[in-house]
């Protein structure tokens, strides 16, 4: 379809219109109503009759960075989500059956001139004078330990766990204070200029129309103005990515809220367990092709602690994106845009990072170059992404199922062959600045998956071996005396932001 200018595009962007609501949409309204809400005229299009996917509570740091902009209060957000705090994800069955390691928000260690600290740890282990990664990482110890507090000068990272259903519910109260406007009612068509292609209003069942001057589409999986009626193609991921379905719960808490999320693979996918403070989110995410749906959901309910509140409901899923998140008049966010998957919880980052880009972009009058370099920088954040995910599968040691053994043998993207083989021979981390998993998370991982590098840099062999230990025991023992000083995770939000118990 032809991305050329006409006429219609040539008209001021005065009237936004977001089809859609759930968590992208109301991000989406709170961002361009708080930060444009003076000079638009912003509504948003939903129907209580269509449920959205209501999954998405874990989340990365990020979305503090999103919440600043908004100058949204933090013990009021977690307050109304039952959020609790998220250091990392804890894998486990991932390397092996039985076998146990955390990806954690935090940075190990000190890098040191011209080599990042893993070298002089590997160089430490090679000696015999280094203890585990994990060690020297603050956040992933805080973790292990079940600890938490907010310290001076933002020196922890962190991220949230929440109700994604209470999200949005919270940013439409936000959204509503700055002057979005909510219309109730299903989307009957999707009416377009017939000279340029681009969408001029929603037609509802009612009858009535929605004009707008540019639309923001959060249709979820239907996709229903990018996909439906614009006719952007979607690019299809599954190769990597087997999985397409996934059940999710909610039960009652059997025990207080760790500070991390847990990923726990199975025969053909792997299980969230996702804590709040008077609840936990759960679900099983799966290939289709490699087992039946009766059995994920056995698999799933054996496995499930505490009482059952809401009962398992099902989603299905394509991973991949859309050839273009930005077409004519009108931009993709969430689902109708992308879906990679669960893990790593970087859904609700990539609707952020969509609504910053186009914040950034945002236009007086809709131009070719702003549509282009929009999906530029979205298509290389959204293949990081991909890249990152894949990586836990391929360097899985499992071969004990078909799905394992797939994963195990696919061929992967060249972009991420390059990363995993630079790290195995040199110990280095390719990394671009403003990529969203940093160096850290790379060593993390990898390693974690059992991926040791075959050489050190040579930095770190001109330390002293004494030097080297008082350099890594330094660390180590400063980590451990962080941790040992801060409070328990949930005393902690006990005091913060106590959220009320939920209606049963």
């Amino acid at each position: 379809m032809s991305n050329e200018t006409s006429d219609i595009r040539n008209r001021p962007v005065k009237r936004v219109v977001i089809a859609g609501g759930g968590t992208a949409g109301w991000m989406a309204a709170a961002a361009v109503s708080r930060l444009l809400g003076k000079t638009l005229d912003i509504t948003l299009v939903e129907s209580e009759e269509i449920g959205t996917v209501g999954v998405g509570e874990a989340t990365i740091p990020t979305l503090l960075s999103f919440h600043q902009m908004l100058d949204i209060g933090e013990q009021e957000f977690m307050a109304a989500v039952q959020g609790t705090i998220k250091l990392g994800i804890s894998f486990e069955n991932w390397l092996d059956i039985g076998h146990r390691y955390i990806h954690s928000f935090g940075v190990s260690g000190k890098d040191q001139k011209t080599a990042g600290f893993q070298h002089f740890w590997l160089r430490g282990r090679k000696n015999g004078i280094a203890s585990g990664y994990e060690d020297y990482c603050f956040e992933l110890k805080a973790a292990l330990a079940d600890r938490f507090a907010h310290l001076p000068r933002g020196s922890i990272n962190y991220a949230y766990h929440m109700d994604a259903s209470l999200y949005a519910k919270y940013l439409r109260q936000f959204s509503e204070r700055h002057g979005a406007k909510r219309v109730e009612g299903k989307i009957a068509e999707v009416l377009t200029d017939a000279e340029s292609g681009c969408i001029t209003a929603l037609k509802m069942e009612d009858g009535s129309a929605i004009e707008g001057d540019f639309f923001i589409d959060c249709t979820g999986f239907r996709a229903l103005l990018i996909g439906q009626t614009l006719g952007v193609g979607f690019e299809d991921w599954s190769h990597w990515l087997l999985n397409d379905s996934a059940l999710a719960a909610q039960t009652t808490a059997v025990r207080d809220a760790v500070p991390y999320t847990r990923s726990i693979a199975w025969t053909a996918g792997w299980q969230w367990r996702i804590p709040l403070q008077h609840r936990v989110g759960n679900g099983i995410v799966y290939s289709s092709r490699y087992t039946t749906d009766d059995d994920a959901r056995e698999e799933f309910l054996s496995s499930i602690e505490g009482e059952i509140i809401k009962q398992p409901w099902p989603v299905r899923f394509k991973p991949g994106r859309r050839e273009r998140c930005w077409e004519k008049n009108c931009v993709a966010l969430g689902l109708a845009g992308s879906f990679i998957e669960p893990l790593e919880s970087t859904t609700i980052h990539l609707i952020q990072r969509g609504i910053t880009h186009l914040l950034q972009n945002f236009p007086q009058v809709v131009t070719q170059s702003a549509i282009t370099q929009y999906n530029d920088q979205l298509n290389s954040e959204l293949q990081h992404v991909r890249d990152f995910v894949v990586m836990h599968y391929a360097l899985s040691n499992r071969r004990d199922t078909p799905y394992w053994e797939y994963v195990a043998n696919m061929t992967l993207p060249p972009s991420l062959q390059h990363r995993i083989d630079l790290f195995r021979e040199t110990g280095n981390v390719f990394y671009t600045p403003g990529e969203l998993f940093a160096e850290n998370s790379w060593v993390q991982v990898m390693m974690g998956q059992g991926v040791t590098p075959h050489q050190h840099h040579p930095t770190a062999d001109a330390m002293s071996e004494a030097d080297l230990k008082r350099f890594l025991d330094d660390i180590r023992s400063h980590t451990l005396r962080n941790v040992e000083g801060l409070p328990t995770h949930m005393d902690y939000l006990r005091s913060y932001c106590p959220a009320p118990a939920p209606a049963r």
